[in-house]
């Protein structure tokens, strides 16, 4: 039996298909008393709609979504680090003015270990390469481990922080590199003007995507739940 994997942008309608715990956290999209504010008061989803649309109508693109057999399966969000009040708060900030920053990427657990993450972040790469964009960069997480001996110097992770900021080690294997160090939250960065491999490798995985898909599924795209 033949799987389709369909990549396409983030638009109002596709927004209601970001995983629950996603579609109503604010995390990145507003800065942190108006994330609480917005929590407290219920407001999340309608905080996140009206920054989508926001960003659409005056970026452009700013996220992917990957359904597999017609299930939402991930997501990925990314904008200039000026639509992204959160980018501040972080002690390795600021994001270097010539790149994009990728905000949240989430792979639902029953589709793990499919390469959907990767496909994701290529598909941003071929995205952002075709806008003229010269970099992504991104703030990881490290692993707990690495980082449980400085708890007392550097405090607690935050239950956003543990949600909502990738783990670098994911970053790094998808062929970011790190740009600031820091023992819990190091930016890393790919470099668009260098990286030519990506573009064969993004040529290749999307043709590869399109190919595995049925055509009733190219004809009859999901719609929204």
């Amino acid at each position: 039996m033949t799987v389709s994997r369909r990549l396409v942008n983030l638009t109002l309608d596709t927004l209601e298909d970001l995983p629950g715990r996603c579609r109503g956290c604010v995390f990145w999209e507003l800065d942190p008393v108006a994330a609480d504010r917005a929590a407290r008061a219920g407001d999340a989803e309608l905080s996140k709609e009206a920054w989508a649309s926001q960003t659409l109508l005056e970026w452009g693109s700013c996220g992917k979504l990957i359904y597999v057999d017609e299930a939402p399966a991930g997501y990925v969000l990314f904008a200039p680090p000026a639509y992204v009040p959160r980018s501040v708060a972080f002690p390795t900030s600021p994001v270097s003015p010539d790149a994009v920053l990728l905000m949240a990427a989430y792979v639902v657990p029953d589709f793990a270990g499919g390469g959907l993450g990767r496909m994701l972040v290529q598909g941003v790469a071929r995205d952002l390469t075709r806008r003229g964009i010269k970099a992504i960069e991104a703030f990881g997480r490290e692993r707990p481990a690495a980082v449980a001996d400085r708890t007392a110097e550097h405090g607690a992770e935050s239950p956003g922080e543990r949600r909502c900021v990738v783990p670098a080690d994911f970053f790094r294997s998808v062929g970011f590199k790190t740009v600031r160090p820091h023992a819990r939250f190091p930016r890393l960065r790919m470099d668009l003007r260098t990286a030519l491999s990506w573009k064969s490798d993004v040529e290749a995985a999307l043709d590869k995507l399109l190919g595995s898909m049925r055509p009733e599924a190219l004809l009859h795209p999901a719609l929204p739940h």
